[in-house]
């Protein structure tokens, strides 16, 4: 079996992030969320049912008035997890999908908030994710609060973030303090490659762990029944996934 993929390590942390949840929800453009609580799903077949849907799915969705039914489902503690990113996002968890400068005129517009600020209020296990860990995304204090990270004492909320995921690490969120720790570096990554692509500061121990890889029965289900599954939503991922793994193996084989 050829070695594991960085996106693999994404997907299968993912999937252990979501142990115990009974209804997640991807929002859209979000393959690696997508593809980590498909395989929690197939983990879980047997002690348990996940409820997965996956926004712009037909078939893996539950949800048939797309947000507002996510909205409403988030309202009535139905919904334990969802995901967010953010073009920046700071040390205290804040998210920014407007844009950067000073609003209302800012220099690069992005999206906008839709319902992200509702749900982080809502929804009580939300991972952060962006898979870019550089300094223009994780900065000391973003331009524009999408979403805030904590509130106020006595402000009913919740919801909130767990920490963050990215291409380098991850990072639990103590919304007590507030900021985040990190709690396990990739495989081939440092913590002084971290700490250069991290505008926020972060607590950390002497030695940060590795973040844990799946075991080959796992992968072999990653690779196998989840990306089948994905394919319905994300053929593109899919497809580059596959060929990825088609060039790791024929580099891998013997001559």
């Amino acid at each position: 079996m050829s070695p594991v993929l960085p996106r693999e390590i994404l997907i299968f942390t993912i999937a252990r992030l979501l142990d115990g949840v009974r209804h997640v929800a991807v929002g859209a453009s979000s393959p690696i969320p997508a593809a980590g609580a498909m395989l929690r799903r197939a983990l879980d077949e047997e002690r348990r049912r996940v409820r997965l849907s996956v926004l712009g799915s037909v078939r893996h969705n539950f949800f048939t008035n797309g947000s507002a039914e996510l909205f409403d489902s988030a309202a009535q503690g139905r919904l334990d997890a969802f995901f967010l990113g953010g073009g920046q996002i700071d040390g205290q968890a804040n998210v920014n999908l407007v844009g950067t400068g000073d609003y209302p005129q800012v220099d690069v517009r992005w999206p906008g908030s839709f319902g992200s600020a509702y749900l982080y209020f809502t929804v009580p296990r939300v991972i952060l994710f962006r898979e870019e860990h550089s300094p223009r995304v994780m900065v000391d204090k973003v331009d524009f609060i999408s979403a805030p990270g904590t509130s106020a004492p006595g402000v009913y909320r919740p919801g909130g973030p767990v920490g963050l995921l990215t291409s380098r690490c991850w990072f639990s969120f103590d919304p007590t303090r507030p900021g985040f720790t990190l709690e396990s570096l990739h495989p081939g990554t440092t913590l002084d490659e971290v700490r250069a692509a991290t505008g926020f500061d972060f607590r950390h121990g002497p030695a940060p762990a590795t973040t844990p890889a799946p075991d080959a029965a796992t992968l072999a289900l990653m690779r196998g029944r989840v990306i089948d599954e994905l394919a319905e939503t994300y053929p593109a991922f899919s497809a580059d996934w596959r060929r990825d793994l088609a060039i790791h193996h024929r580099e891998g084989a013997p001559a």
